[in-house]
């Protein structure tokens, strides 16, 4: 049963990245966009979906509470400035998408825009610390207490967090492929086709400093998965270049979107069957089993999780059917 919860929790994870790492890749994009009328067009095309997204977070936390109880008392206190950066990301990003159109004036509306490009850069850099700093292990001593934050400043965290922030802006381009009109989207499609080889290189960096990083290699109870799971991400990215160039946007945003979802399931698989992987005492290491609660609660947590997951799946189902097609102007404006 820890085994289920476990992949449950990395699946509703994964979910979000791909959901919500649309969203602060749009955020990101408005930085480049000079024109009020553009950036009113890329939050109209992510607008009936964000609120949405965060849900899967939401629901996510609520697994890590309830069943990985010791976990989320080690991930909120041994990463608190790198979860800490993401939620204050996700609060901003809500918060000045939906304040954006209060104020009449442009110059207002501009400072909202950057408040979500900055909120949208801390969620994404958060959350690439984060994976990056539970794949590298962490200073777990036998009390079952991290100690210290100096985990999280070391090159591969630093890297990973580059690797996250590319993947977004590359997602949240080939979604903007999707929903823009016709012609607005052929200009965001060449954009995203630039950005594929910097995402690329991104992951590159990422990849290569955790080969070399003694940490990194000395964490890995699977190696074999910490080596093809990044290969498989790079082709993820090499296949959405290539839809891209054959003008195949849905295809380019399932590999972008499938890009965003692996570094999540690198983690789980790599560390396996560990879930905190100790680097000053190996005996310390923290295991799935150890993490989670109780059996008869997590049975309990079963039966609240059954009616409720195919409900979110309904609804997120049905979101994207309602909002299906590209925006065309005459859809109501509420960002």
């Amino acid at each position: 049963m820890e085994l289920a919860w476990y992949a449950l929790l990395g699946l509703f994870f994964a979910t979000y990245l791909v959901l919500g790492g649309y969203d602060y890749g749009v955020g990101l994009l408005l930085a480049r966009n000079t024109d009020p009328g553009r950036r009113r067009a890329a939050l109209n095309a992510v607008g009936p979906f964000f609120l949405g997204n965060e849900v899967w977070l939401v629901a996510a936390v609520g697994i890590l509470f309830g069943a990985f109880p010791v976990l989320e008392g080690e991930l909120l206190s041994g990463f608190y400035p790198a979860v800490l950066g993401a939620l204050a990301g996700v609060i901003l990003v809500t918060a000045g998408v939906q304040l954006r159109s209060r104020p009449a004036g442009e110059r207002a509306r501009a400072r909202w825009d950057r408040v979500v490009v900055v909120g949208s850069a801390l969620a994404a850099l958060g959350w690439g610390a984060l994976l990056g700093g539970l794949l590298q292990g962490v200073p777990l001593h036998d009390d079952g207490h991290v100690a210290g934050l100096t985990h999280l400043v070391t090159p591969f965290a630093a890297t990973a967090a580059l690797a996250m922030l590319a993947l977004v802006t590359v997602h949240g381009a080939t979604f903007l492929t999707l929903r823009l009109p016709a012609a607005e989207a052929a200009r965001v499609g060449r954009l995203a086709h630039r950005l594929i080889p910097v995402a690329l290189a991104a992951v590159t960096l990422a990849t290569v400093a955790g080969l070399l990083s003694d940490r990194v290699r000395d964490a890995a109870r699977q190696p074999l998965a910490g080596v093809l799971l990044p290969v498989a991400l790079v082709a993820a990215l090499l296949v959405a270049r290539a839809a891209l160039a054959r003008r195949r946007p849905g295809f380019a945003f399932a590999a972008t979107g499938a890009a965003l979802a692996l570094p999540v399931a690198l983690v789980g698989a790599t560390l396996w069957p560990d879930v905190l992987v100790s680097t000053v005492d190996p005996g310390a290491s923290l295991t799935v089993a150890d993490a989670a609660a109780s059996t008869p609660t997590l049975r309990l947590l079963s039966w609240v999780a059954l009616p409720l997951l195919p409900a979110l799946l309904g609804f997120q189902l049905m979101c994207w059917w309602v909002f299906r097609g590209r925006t065309d102007g005459r859809a109501p404006v509420y960002w």
